[in-house]
Order: structure tokens, then sequence, then C-alpha cells
């Protein structure tokens, strides 16, 4: 397909392959690049290179094939830190930097593929061949507690609980800024970014309803420890609302602010700092509720340690 668009002011200085990789949904960062290399990337008629800076203006026209067939992905050995399991469901505490379920630049690797090699029954017909048993999904970078279903009626009951908002979702994270309220919530309207494709934003016109909850726990010097409740299960909520409240999660690198990115200072981190730590749900079998909660990663607790400085 034919790519074609102006440079607007939100993109100005972004790096070209960035700035392709953001618009066009199929295409990662690493194929944005190799695009541009073979010249399959023009700024204003004019071959450039992956770093380029692009300016206000600029216009970028771009050849990008449609994406490959999905190839379903297949069972491999993993060792999954298994909170709980039965016939019915299966309970995980994921570690950071564990993709969920296959994309365009993650065909292997991901927890779908350890999933399949440990619940072989979710590689039969009846399942979605990329993310057979998934009920709900985290960040690539979110680590903490995750549910999947071994049998379509659980399945089934799970997403209607999700869809339902009769589950219960707890998050730690570590959000940048100075004094925070003791407890407060956020009701933002969420929907793609108007011009970032890939990313999402507070949007009153065409965004859907969001209401997340807070908690402190802890505040340090520059950054708070904040217990959030996810009420509703928007894509990237915790880490768009805390950035429309001007307190970006630590680390992240999609919706701090770019000053921040640019800062390398001793608190700076690999990740965002976002930690599934509770999740309260109905058996999907037996009706009776359940709870799970998932011990802090070694990287979040050695960020709390580094941060440990008087408020």
């Amino acid at each position: 397909m034919k790519l074609e668009f102006s440079i607007s002011n939100d993109q100005v200085k972004l790096r070209l392959d960035q700035v392709i990789s953001m618009l066009a949904d199929t295409c990662s960062r690493s194929q944005a690049a190799d695009l541009i290399s073979r010249g399959q990337v023009l700024v204003s008629g004019v071959k450039k290179r992956s770093g380029y800076r692009v300016k206000n203006g600029d216009t970028i026209t771009a050849q990008i094939p449609e994406p490959m067939e999905k190839v379903p992905p297949g069972p491999e050995a993993m060792d999954l830190s298994i909170l709980f399991e039965d016939e019915y469901i299966l309970v995980v505490d994921k570690p950071p930097g564990l993709v969920v379920h296959p994309g365009a630049a993650n065909l292997t690797g991901t927890l779908v593929n350890g999933l399949l090699h440990h619940v072989p029954v979710l590689r039969d017909d009846d399942w979605d061949p990329i993310r057979p048993g998934i009920v709900h999904r985290l960040d690539k970078d979110t680590s903490g507690v995750i549910v999947v279903a071994k049998t379509p009626q659980s399945l089934r009951f799970l997403q209607g609980e999700f869809k339902q908002r009769r589950v219960e979702k707890r998050y730690l994270a570590l959000v940048e800024g100075g004094a925070l309220a003791q407890e407060g919530e956020i009701v933002l309207p969420l929907g793609r970014h108007p011009v970032r494709r890939k990313i999402m934003a507070v949007n009153h016109e065409t965004g859907k309803f969001a209401w997340t909850s807070w908690r402190l726990k802890q505040q340090f010097a520059k950054t708070c420890l904040v217990e959030a409740r996810l009420h509703t299960g928007r894509t990237h909520q915790i880490r768009v609302h805390f950035r429309a409240m001007e307190m970006p999660l630590l680390g992240d690198k999609v919706y701090q602010y770019r000053r921040n990115r640019r800062n390398k200072s001793k608190y700076s981190v690999s990740r965002q700092m976002l930690h599934s730590w509770k999740l309260r749900i109905r058996h999907p079998y037996s009706g009776r509720e359940m709870k799970f909660e998932a011990t802090l990663p070694s990287d979040f607790e050695q960020t709390m340690t580094t941060l440990g400085l008087p408020a």
C-alpha cells in the first residue's frame, strides 16, 4: 500500500523510521528502517536515512508491503511462573519483557507459545489460532497477574466478566512528579491518537469512557508509588491517564515527556514501572471468588530501593 502524508507539529524532530512505524500499523521500527534503506520511503521526493529528523512541512511517501498472512504460533517450552492452575483456568505471573501473543514483530517466544506447550488442548481447532485461551492482555513491559482460560466455556465466562466489569484489577505504578493526593480518580475518555495511530490519547470527541482510581502508597522525592485500580479496561489506560495528569509512568518510552526521555538520570529504567499486582475473579465453574497477587519483580524492587530518598 502507498502511504503519503505531511509532517505535523507533533511529529517534528522524530526519526524517520519512528514516524513510519507509528503511522503504518503493519510496519515495525526495524521494518521501517529496512524500507528506508531500500529507497521505499522518500522525504519530499528525496531518499533519507532512518535517523533523519523530520521537519515541519516534510512530505513523506512510502510503499508499505501488505502484511503476511498470520501463521499460527507453535508450542515452545517455557518456564512459566504459575500462581494457580486447575482444569478450567491458569493464572500466570508474567515477567516484564514477555509479549502475550504473537504479532508482526514477535512471531515466537511469546506467552502463547509457552501456553501451547504447557496446555496442549489449546492447540485444538476450537481456539483462536493466534490468541488461544487469552482472556485479557498486558503490555510487553508490564509485569504481573494474567489469567488464561483452558476451556472454551471458561473463556466465554471470563470474557463476559471483564466486559461487565465484574473483575477487580489493581496495579502498582511509579509515576513521575511531586506531591500527589492520598487518593483520587481519573475519568477521561480514551481513543486513538489523532496523528500517531499506534498510541492512545485522551479524546473527548470519539474516545471511550475510561475510569481509573488511585491510592498513594509512598511518596519519594520526585516520584510516587501508587496503587491504581482499573474500573474499565482501555488500551494503555493507566499510562495515558497518568500522562494526562502530567505524571507519566517512570520509564515509559511512549508516554513519557520527551524532555524526560532525554534526561539520562540515575533513576532512568529500561521499561515502564507498571505491575499487575492483584486480580480478583469469579471461578468460571464454581462461581466462587478467587484472589491472586504477584510479587514485585526484581527490577521494580531495585528501582524502589534507588528511589528511597526522603520526600
